[in-house]
This record gives structure tokens, C-alpha cells and sequence, in this order.
């Protein structure tokens, strides 16, 4: 069950736009985001906290240049950053 706290998280962050989109182009107009669980540090088939979620609009989540759409590995090696590195970004935005 998602807590009130969690449903309020996911709220902002999705306010914040795509996170990869941020990190290419600075800061814009946020599109309309999916909400994608980072996966670092989870085991296979696990789920991560819904306080460690980042947004990405639909291209950057299920696109075909996106995280699901290159896979984990084909996603850092294109872009040349993690969903870690995006979780940390969105972090320090959020403040």
C-alpha cells in the first residue's frame, strides 16, 4: 500500500518533468511524465522504494531510447549516465 508521504513524493516529482530530458537539455517546459522506479541496488524482479522513483517522459521510459526500450546497460552506455545518477539529480533539485 502506498502511504500518504509516498503519494505526495511521486506527486512532486512528476511536477519536475523528465529527468533525462533535464540532464540533456537543461532546465524547460516539463512534459507530461511516467513515473519509473530506479532499480539501484534492487534485486531482480524487485521493485524500489516509491520514494526512489525519477520521471521520464514516455521516449526516455519506454521509448526506443529509453530505459526499457534499451535495457538498464544499453541505456548507460548511450547516454553515458545511470538512473542513479538521475535519482541523485532529481534529489538535489528537489532540495
Amino acid at each position: 500500500m502506498t502511504t500518504k508521504a509516498e503519494k505526495q513524493h511521486m506527486n512532486a516529482v512528476a511536477q519536475m518533468g523528465c529527468c533525462v530530458c533535464w540532464r540533456l537539455y537543461g532546465p524547460h517546459e516539463p512534459a507530461e511524465v511516467e513515473l519509473h522506479h530506479a532499480r539501484h541496488g534492487t534485486g531482480m524482479g524487485q521493485r524500489s522504494s516509491h520514494m526512489d522513483v525519477i520521471g521520464l517522459c514516455v521516449e526516455h521510459h519506454r521509448g526506443n531510447t529509453g530505459i526499457h526500450g534499451l535495457g538498464t546497460k544499453g541505456f548507460t552506455k548511450h547516454y553515458g549516465f545511470t538512473e542513479a545518477d538521475l535519482l541523485q539529480d532529481l534529489k538535489e533539485r528537489m532540495g
